[in-house]
């Protein structure tokens, strides 16, 4: 099993759909990096060398932001615009959606379980 990036490659898997286990590394930019270190992307991920595993590592470290860097930059323009109290931060720190999705009705995963309230007396 091999260990990019702080986490554990899935050895089972094609070295492509592994690749996408590190936070910020999707299909499309999998496929890139196998492409820059000139590795089959059919390969299984257990079947890779040394080699070819140092080539991903140092291509995913000279030009890309994955794992704790990207989320702690993520984390940063987060605090920035709830600092700056411009909408989207407001919508940040309120925990509704930021993108301009309704609310009336969806939204569960933002604003989490629903809050029964009991009906008043007529």
């Amino acid at each position: 099993m091999a260990r990019i990036s702080g986490v554990d490659i899935p050895g089972n898997k094609r070295i492509e759909i592994a690749l996408t286990y590190l936070y910020g590394v999707g299909r499309s930019n999998a496929k890139v990096i196998l492409q820059k270190a000139g590795v089959n992307p059919a390969k299984k991920a257990s079947e890779l060398t040394d080699e070819d595993v140092g080539k991903i590592r140092r291509i995913l470290e000279g030009n890309y932001q994955v794992e704790g860097d990207l989320r702690s930059q993520i984390g940063i323009n987060i605090k920035r615009l709830v600092d700056i109290g411009c909408y989207r931060g407001l919508r940040h720190r309120k925990g509704l959606p930021v993108r301009g999705q309704r609310t009336k009705t969806n939204a569960r995963t933002r604003k989490g379980p629903r809050k029964t309230i009991a009906n008043k007396k007529k």
